[in-house]
């Protein structure tokens, strides 16, 4: 046998901050998973939790959770999935299908489901292994690429647009337009709402605009709650930026009933006022990905409406190059590795 049929290549973290190319063995999946022949993987900043041990590791430990390829083996009891299907793997690794919140059609906050890339092996790779009720259906209108970062940042920022309590005509912020934000400003323009983005400095004025955002604030010139207020008051902020006092401060640009949905996680905490949060009824709230169903429907929206994530693509075996790119936020926008 050559090396190919029996190994793959992959990139996996092996210590704090140190990636290395391997070759692992190729293994059949077990009940319940399927084995996919991986085309792309984007690089997303949640890859520090495997590379940096933010979470509880153990290493070595392959990262990437926006994995994009084709099924080529199909474990015992997997039923609504063919052999060269092209699928795609996010964050959340697959429902258990029995706990409480399975039981209730709470996919997200099932409390037996892995994260790919944390605890079980994820797309930095030629070939990974997926549990199949974690899966996502890729249309034939979108390239394996253009595919994987919407795996992660589209569906995060995707969902949480689309269940939040704004309506199309309705004012919608995006707090900072990087990786996700990018993303974020062009679902909010393509559902109808009338979009603002946010950021610091004039240097992302003229992008957000070409995004698709109607209004441009600069953070760092402006009193952010004042601008929003001058335009009617904000349905919804999304804050894809990490930081407590950025969420705060957007606060006092809700309209009444108005609230912030925080993306960027971050240990920094969120000082909010009582008193607004009593009298204007607003509120402040997290959203965690979505479901396998939400990331079809991101994936298809996304073919129909023509949004896209801006990506700088390196082969595999540079993945260290990409992720330290990535981390020094010298990306623009979205890494993406290739595995052919």
């Amino acid at each position: 046998m050559s090396r190919v049929e029996e190994t793959y290549r992959a990139v996996h973290a092996v210590g704090p901050g140190k990636l290395e190319l391997t070759d692992k063995p190729l293994l059949d999946p077990p009940a319940g998973h399927v084995r996919i022949r991986v085309e792309a993987c984007g690089v997303c900043h949640s890859d520090s939790a495997t590379v940096e041990g933010v979470l509880p590791i153990q290493w070595p430990r392959v990262p990437g959770h926006e994995a994009v390829g084709r099924i080529d083996v199909i474990g015992e009891g997997v039923e609504g999935w063919t052999v060269g299907q092209r699928v795609g793997v996010g964050f959340l690794g697959g429902s258990c299908g029995h706990c409480e919140y399975c039981r209730d059609g709470d996919l997200v906050n099932c409390i037996n489901q892995g994260f790919t890339g944390v605890q079980q092996d994820g797309g930095y790779a030629e070939v990974m292994v997926a549990k199949a009720s974690g899966l996502m259906a890729v249309p034939d209108d979108l390239s394996s690429v253009d595919a994987a970062p919407l795996l992660c940042a589209g569906i995060t920022t995707f969902s949480a647009l689309r269940n939040s309590p704004a309506r199309a005509g309705d004012l919608v912020a995006v707090l900072g337009v990087g990786g996700l934000g990018h993303l974020a400003v062009q679902y909010a323009r393509r559902m109808g709402f009338e979009v603002v983005a946010i950021d610091r400095g004039d240097d992302r004025a003229e992008l957000s605009k070409k995004l698709g955002a109607h209004h441009y604030i600069d953070s760092s010139a402006s009193d952010v709650a004042k601008a929003l207020q001058a335009l009617g008051g904000a349905a919804v902020v999304l804050a894809t930026a990490s930081g407590g006092k950025a969420v705060a401060a957007a606060l006092g640009g809700l309209r009444r009933g108005g609230v912030v949905i925080s993306l960027g996680a971050t240990d920094e905490p969120i000082e909010l006022s009582a008193f607004e949060l009593l009298f204007k009824s607003l509120g402040v709230e997290g959203a965690l990905t979505g479901t396998p169903a939400a990331g079809d429907a991101t994936l298809k929206f996304s073919a129909l409406s023509d949004v896209a994530a801006m990506v700088e693509t390196m082969p595999l075996e540079r993945a260290a190059d990409a992720y330290a790119k990535m981390m020094a936020g010298h990306a623009r926008f979205r890494m993406v590795l290739t595995m052919s």
